[in-house]
C-alpha cells in the first residue's frame, strides 16, 4: 500500500477488527488474522481481543510514538455470509487490486447489508431448527410438530427484540419462559403426549450456547486466557438464563394447567436422525445468514461430523466418537480452505453444531436441580465435559495434521 498514508491504514484495520469481530470470529483467530493484515498494509501493531473489549496498538515504520484504540463492545453474532465477504475484501486488498478508500466503502456496505434471506425463510429456518433438534432426540412425529410451531413463537420474539431494547436484555429467558406455559398448556389441554422439557428445550435450541462454550475452550487451549473465560462465562450464563425461564414457565404451567405424565421417548427409524441432520444443518445455513453457493458444502459438514461421531462412538465410545467427528470436520474444512479459499469456518461451523453438547448441558443442568432426566443416560455432566475437549482436541490435531491457508 505505497499510496495510503499511516492514518487509512490505521483506519482499515480498526473497522476490519470490529467487523470481524461483530461476525462472531474467535479471538485466537482474530488477533491472528490482524497481524497478517497489518504486515500486509506495512505497519506494526499488536492487538488484544476479548469478547467485550478490542484493543490495538499502532505503530508507524521508523517512528516510536504508539498509537492505542480501546474499543468496548457486545459478544459478536455469526454472520457467515458476510464473515466471507469481508475475506474477499481483505485478499483484494492483499492482492493490490482494490485500495483502501474503495476497500473502506465496500466494508461499510457490507456491514449495512439487511439479513438476505428475509423473514419468511428465518421462521421457516427457526421452525427447522427445532423440529430437527426433536426429531434427533427421538420425539415423536406430533412432538416434532409442536416443537416447531413452539419455535415460531419464539422467533416472533426474536423479532420483537430486534425493535425494543427492553425485550433484547431480557429474551433468552422470556422466550424459555413463554415456551415453556405454552407447552404445559398443549399438553394439559390438547394433546397429552406432548413431552414437555424435550419440546421445550427444542423450540430454544437455536439460543443454546454449545457452540460458544466449545470456541471458549478452544480459546482457552489456545492460551487466550482472557477470552476465553469470558466466552466461556459469557456461554454459562445464557444457559442459565434460558434454564431459568424454561424451569419457571413449567413450574407456572403445572400450576395453572395441571401436570400430565412424560409419555418417554418414541420408537423411530434409523434414517429419521440423517433427516433430523439434514433439517438441522439446512435451517443452520439460514440462520448463520451462510452464502447460498457455500450452503451444499456446510451441510456435508454436518453429516460427516455426524456419521464420524456414530462411528467413533461405535468403535472408542462417545467421547472419542466427538473427536473423530471434530478431527475429520476439520480436516474437510481445512482442505475446502485450501481448494476454495475461503475461510474454513463458513463450512465447518453446521459440523460443529452438530457435533457440540449443548443439549447435554442443559439436560445435566435439569437433573442436577429439578432431579429428573430428561433422557435416560449416564453422566451427563461428565459426558458434556469430555465432549467438550475431545471437539477441542479434534480441531487442533486437525490443525497440526493439516494448517489451514487461512488465519480466519
Amino acid at each position: 500500500m505505497p499510496h495510503a498514508s499511516f492514518a487509512e491504514k490505521q483506519r482499515f484495520l480498526l473497522k476490519l477488527g470490529r467487523m470481524l469481530h461483530r461476525f462472531g470470529t474467535p479471538a485466537y483467530r482474530l488477533e491472528g488474522h490482524l497481524q497478517e493484515v497489518a504486515q500486509i498494509l506495512g505497519i506494526q501493531a499488536s492487538f488484544a481481543v476479548s469478547p467485550t473489549l478490542l484493543t490495538f496498538v499502532t505503530q508507524e515504520p521508523g517512528e516510536t510514538h504508539e498509537h492505542v484504540h480501546v474499543a468496548r463492545v457486545l459478544p459478536g453474532e455469526l454472520d457467515l455470509g458476510s464473515l466471507s465477504r469481508t475475506d474477499e475484501v481483505v485478499e483484494a486488498v492483499a492482492r493490490g487490486g482494490l485500495g483502501l478508500d474503495a476497500a473502506m466503502a465496500r466494508l461499510e456496505a457490507i456491514e449495512a447489508m439487511p439479513n438476505p434471506y428475509g423473514r419468511a425463510l428465518s421462521l421457516a429456518a427457526f421452525a427447522g431448527a427445532g423440529a430437527a433438534f426433536a426429531l434427533l432426540m427421538r420425539c415423536s412425529w406430533a412432538n416434532v410438530g409442536w416443537a416447531a410451531l413452539l419455535s415460531t413463537l419464539v422467533y416472533a420474539f426474536v423479532c420483537w427484540a430486534e425493535a425494543s431494547s427492553r425485550i433484547t436484555r431480557m429474551l433468552e429467558p422470556l422466550v424459555a419462559l413463554v415456551s415453556a406455559l405454552v407447552a404445559t398448556a398443549l399438553a394439559a389441554a390438547v394433546d397429552p403426549g406432548l413431552q414437555v422439557p424435550m419440546v421445550v428445550l427444542s423450540s430454544i435450541i437455536v439460543f443454546i450456547p454449545g457452540l460458544a462454550l466449545t470456541l471458549g475452550f478452544a480459546e482457552l487451549a489456545a492460551r487466550q486466557v482472557m477470552s476465553g473465560t469470558g466466552r466461556v462465562m459469557d456461554g454459562a450464563m445464557l444457559l442459565f438464563k434460558l434454564y431459568f425461564g424454561a424451569f419457571l414457565g413449567i413450574a407456572l404451567g403445572h400450576r395453572l394447567f395441571g401436570k400430565v405424565a412424560d409419555p418417554g421417548p418414541a420408537q423411530l427409524p434409523a434414517w429419521s436422525s440423517w433427516l433430523a441432520v439434514a433439517a438441522l444443518c439446512a435451517a443452520l445455513v439460514v440462520v448463520f445468514r451462510a452464502r447460498p453457493r457455500h450452503a451444499p458444502w456446510g451441510i456435508l459438514s454436518g453429516f460427516i461430523g455426524y456419521g464420524a461421531s456414530l462411528l467413533g462412538a461405535a468403535l472408542l465410545g462417545p467421547a472419542l466418537g466427538a473427536f473423530v467427528g471434530a478431527f475429520l470436520v476439520g480436516l474437510y474444512g481445512n482442505v475446502f480452505s485450501r481448494v476454495s479459499g475461503v475461510p474454513a469456518s463458513i463450512v465447518t461451523l453446521q459440523g460443529m453444531i452438530v457435533l457440540v453438547p449443548g443439549s447435554k448441558t442443559y439436560m445435566g443442568l435439569n437433573a442436577l436441580i429439578s432431579g429428573e432426566r430428561m433422557v435416560a443416560t449416564g453422566q451427563l455432566g461428565q459426558d458434556s465435559f469430555l465432549i467438550f475437549m475431545s471437539l477441542v482436541a479434534g480441531f487442533i490435531f486437525s490443525l497440526v495434521l493439516l494448517p489451514p491457508r487461512k488465519s480466519l
